[in-house]
């Protein structure tokens, strides 16, 4: 990290998210209290709300939070992990609003990309969860084999919003029992 690594914060409809930035790039964007929460954010990083990028992202975030359909790569993106990991966030870019893919198509696609015979889904599954820029590259999109939502380091309810709001048939998957609150 260096010295110009900056946060801010959104307030959204599903909740304070936190945006991080190196000073050019987006770098991270988690809702609060999500698993992975800010990890690669500096701990130096200085509260800085006129960065251009936290002004774009601000605004394609009210846009997407609308109901509109911003591009992705509109964004100057730069999230950071390993080359696997990258590979993953890569083809969670190109899933397509109001459209799911599994981990298992997405193991495939990787396998085909790296010339591998085949790759794990749970490899994949490791990576979609510490995606460090949340939302923008929908890691909400993918789900199990079977239909099941599961994980989302945002929280069930916040998956469930947002593939709600890009029109995703929600009668096509189920919330695991593993995933329902039990009252206390």
């Amino acid at each position: 990290m260096n010295m110009l690594d900056s946060k801010t914060t959104y307030h959204s409809p599903i909740g304070l998210m936190t945006l991080a930035s190196d000073g050019r790039h987006l770098t991270g964007l988690w809702l609060e209290n999500q698993a992975h929460f800010a990890e690669t954010l500096a701990d130096d990083a200085v509260i800085n709300d006129t960065l251009q990028v936290f002004i774009d992202t601000k605004s394609w975030l009210a846009r997407y939070f609308s109901g509109h359909q911003p591009s992705i790569a509109s964004l100057p993106l730069a999230p950071a992990g390993s080359s696997f990991r990258q590979a993953v966030w890569q083809i969670l870019c190109e899933i397509p609003y109001g459209t799911l893919i599994t981990y298992g198509e997405i193991a495939k696609k990787l396998a085909v990309t790296m010339e591998k015979a085949s790759m794990s889904s749970q490899a994949v599954g490791g990576a979609v969860g510490h995606n460090p820029i949340s939302i923008i590259i929908p890691c909400h999109r993918v789900v199990g084999a079977s239909g099941s939502l599961t994980g989302y380091a945002g929280g069930m309810d916040a998956k469930v919003w947002l593939l709600t709001l890009e029109g995703v048939d929600m009668t096509t998957v189920f919330i695991p029992k593993t995933a329902i609150k039990k009252p206390t």
